[in-house]
């Protein structure tokens, strides 16, 4: 970043800002940390495990966590007021209806509610959402995140996204972007080595394929496929699951249920991914909702073959070519079809070989200081079209 650009005052809003968050708070923490340097960040949450040189960090109140309609209202209008003045870009990662970039992790709720519904079933909908305050919260929220207003930028992170985007919020279209995520590629190369030295630090065993799954939501990521999948391969495959440990015992009795207590090993959340990539075989991400998956990025940054869900499910698969730099599952909810093609992965070494070098060539095209450059040319044309500082106290 060498162009004499100026230096910009941001406020940047999640309501987590963790690593252990998921990957809209690693995607949000690793802009941070690139920007940082050229520009004054300023943080906003209510959940704060992160330090980096520079950034200031203010922790919103969370009065109520539960329901999270009302937690989401609240930290909108908490943000807003933090934020009306003295900054000259506010970046949102939640739904809020301020913010000069909206950045946009999730499908629509306006999408998810409505998609496929027409006639009395839409009209049914459309009741249900009238008596429903939560509903009609989140699409408040949501219509005004998008709606136009001079300087806004709306950024997604994928082309699926974009579209669905443009197809259920129209005049949204001009102001989208799309930033996917990234990562930064391991310093050190990969080796034999450092596997088992990653194994022995999160307890695996040393001599079986180890199949991996990261995720906070289980159920949504798909984790109960690749536990019938398992089922189906030779007990010399093992399965590490990384993610929110509040799922663990549900899964865990699903996991005794289907005889793999002995196969499975539930990592809960890391604060640092990097070990699990360097321990495993294999990412297996057969999620039913992803509007890129940073996790598949971060796997193959790390020359894991990654088996992964189709684009009618995850954005990522759109930029794939199935058998050159991974293997795309045309239904993630296929256990059969899964399993085979896991076995097809383990039995071919000349496979694995030519996921990983593909692998690690698609990830090196997606590293983090290309993106905060996109990112940051955002804030600056932001910046430019709003035509001053909100620090002269003027509200925008």
């Amino acid at each position: 970043m060498n162009s004499p650009l100026p230096r910009l005052r941001v406020a940047v809003l999640n309501r987590t800002f963790s690593p252990t968050g998921g990957g809209a708070e690693r995607y949000s923490i690793a802009l941070v940390e690139q920007l940082a340097s050229r520009h004054e960040i300023h943080v906003f949450a209510q959940e704060i495990d992160h330090h980096w040189p520079g950034v200031f960090y203010h922790r919103v109140s969370a009065p109520l966590l539960k329901p999270r309609w009302v937690n989401q209202l609240w930290f909108a209008t908490a943000t807003w007021w933090a934020t009306r003045r003295g900054y000259d870009v506010v970046h949102s990662h939640e739904n809020t209806w301020h913010g000069d970039v909206q950045t946009v992790h999730v499908l629509p709720v306006r999408y998810n509610l409505f998609k496929g519904r027409t006639g009395w079933r839409r009209v049914l909908r459309w009741i249900k959402v009238g008596a429903s305050p939560r509903l009609l919260t989140y699409l408040g929220l949501e219509r005004a995140r998008y709606a136009e207003r001079p300087g806004r930028k709306i950024v997604v992170t994928s082309e699926s996204l974009r579209a669905i985007m443009q197809s259920g919020y129209p005049a949204s279209s001009p102001m989208i972007s799309v930033i996917t995520p990234g990562i930064t590629m391991p310093r050190q190369p990969e080796s034999m080595s450092r596997k088992h030295q990653a194994r022995a630090l999160l307890g695996l065993p040393s001599d079986r394929y180890c199949l991996l799954f990261v995720g906070n939501d289980y159920k949504k990521k798909g984790l109960q496929a690749v536990l019938g999948a398992l089922a189906l391969l030779s007990a010399d495959a093992v399965l590490a699951v990384v993610g929110n440990p509040a799922h663990i015992p549900t899964f865990r009795a699903l996991a005794a249920s289907l005889k793999l207590d002995s196969r499975v090993f539930f990592l809960g959340s890391l604060p640092d991914v990097a070990p699990a990539y360097e321990a495993a075989d294999c990412l297996v991400h057969a999620t039913l909702e992803d509007t890129f998956a940073m996790v598949a990025l971060e796997a193959m940054s790390h020359g894991l073959p990654v088996v992964v869900s189709g684009s009618a499910y995850c954005g990522i698969a759109d930029l794939l070519t199935d058998g050159a730099n991974a293997m795309v599952l045309r239904d993630p909810r296929n256990v059969e079809a899964l399993a085979k093609t896991l076995e097809q992965l383990i039995g071919s070494p000349a496979l694995q070989e030519t996921l990983k070098a593909g692998a690690v060539a698609f990830a090196s095209h997606y590293e983090w200081k290309s993106l905060a450059e996109q990112q940051e040319a955002l804030y600056v044309s932001v910046h430019e079209t709003l035509g001053r500082r909100r620090t002269d106290g003027t509200d925008l």
